[in-house]
């Protein structure tokens, strides 16, 4: 372990976990006005009024602390930002170093369900030739990389970031994985490092600069995913608007009140991911709430909103050549996450060597499907492994 990584624990203390119940118990609820059954006007108040219930009665953190310190967690510092991470050797003959990526309002903790398969499939019967070693981080501004003071930092500069933070683990070349900022993050590692990239795994698919995907990319069969990205971006995205644009304005309620933080934050659950069978069957109170608690304890709701703002600053693409990504890419896409994009898109802009899609799931992929995740991530660097 380099000098300048630190391991590090989760240990809040108590007068923060005291604070929050005082202001659960304090909520001074909105109205809501006709019918929100369906969430169709944003976070519904009968499901915010239990969860709060629970979050008050039935919720345990010190219990979700115990299992967050049972993976071994690390803390550097690279380029004056701060980084937390998870770092998981592997139980196999060779494991092949991967970094996985989480998005917005994810955090690492999204990654629990699939961090154990692919260090050590042998143990979920799986062949550990297939183990990886596995290094999760918190994307800057988020969770535990905190607290970022400096501008300017996104997904084209994290990917920078995390060449370092391998670099600083003595990882040469090695794997990347994600979904939401965090596909984009790998995306841009295969763009800007094609050669230090063994392969970027995706489970959601969108451009970071052209070509951008048209309506002649979209064949018969792809027409209802065209519709449904249409749909999300007309009618689902105003978070992100505000998000692009005045992130600080929004902080200061998400930083004053933990209900109104998890009503934003567990909306995005409900209306992102594939509810058929109900959203707790997906998410349960402890899920939505330890997420929520992430973010409020380390008070990174207006870093990791600032996110979107930064999108467009810094640097950017460094070639105009196609593909885009020159990596070796895997895709899994799932048909019910938010913005679904075709194949025939997809295999201009990447250097694609898979392509999967999966009926069931959404765009939190590593709790929604973490065992078609994990198969395809096997089956993905199986052919790629030195």
């Amino acid at each position: 372990m380099a000098e300048d990584i630190a391991p590090f624990r989760i240990e809040i203390p108590d007068a923060d976990l005291v604070d929050v119940r005082e202001r659960l118990a304090r909520t001074r609820w909105p109205r809501e006005i006709g019918d929100n059954s369906g969430w169709q006007v944003g976070a519904n108040l009968a499901f915010m009024r239990e969860l709060t219930g629970y979050w008050l009665d039935g919720y345990d953190w010190r219990a979700e602390e115990r299992r967050m310190n049972a993976f071994p967690q690390f803390r550097t510092t690279i380029d004056d930002v701060p980084i937390h991470f998870l770092h998981v050797r592997g139980k196999g003959p060779n494991p092949t170093p991967l970094i996985l990526n989480h998005g917005w309002p994810w955090t690492f903790w999204d990654m629990r369900k699939i961090i154990e398969p692919l260090s050590d499939p042998a143990a979920f019967g799986g062949d550990p030739a297939d183990a990886f070693d596995i290094v999760v981080p918190s994307l800057p501004g988020f969770g535990f990389s905190a607290p970022l003071d400096k501008p300017g930092v996104n997904f084209f500069n994290t990917a920078d970031l995390w060449l370092k933070l391998m670099e600083r683990l003595g990882y040469h070349r090695f794997g990347t994985q994600g979904g939401d900022f965090g596909a984009m993050v790998s995306a841009v590692l295969g763009h800007k490092f094609p050669d230090r990239i063994i392969g970027a795994h995706l489970h959601f698919i969108a451009a970071f600069k052209p070509p951008f995907p048209e309506p002649a990319d979209f064949t018969p069969q792809d027409y209802a995913w065209g519709l449904k990205t249409q749909t999300f971006m007309e009618q689902g995205a105003g978070y992100m608007a505000v998000q692009r644009t005045r992130p600080q304005s929004l902080a200061f309620a998400m930083n004053d009140s933990p209900v109104g933080l998890a009503a934003w934050l567990v909306e995005k659950r409900h209306a992102w991911a594939d509810c058929r069978e109900g959203f707790e069957t997906v998410f349960s109170k402890d899920d939505l709430i330890t997420s929520t608690m992430i973010y409020w304890l380390t008070e990174t709701f207006g870093s990791s909103a600032r996110y979107y703002f930064e999108a467009g600053n810094g640097d950017g693409p460094v070639h105009d050549r196609l593909p885009v990504v020159e990596a070796p890419v895997g895709v899994l896409q799932f048909e019910h996450d938010v913005m679904p994009q075709p194949r025939k898109w997809a295999e201009k802009y990447y250097n694609l060597q898979s392509w999967k899609t999966m009926d069931k799931g959404g765009h939190f992929a590593p709790i929604e499907a973490p065992d078609a995740l994990v198969d395809d991530v096997r089956a993905f660097f199986r052919t790629l492994r030195a």
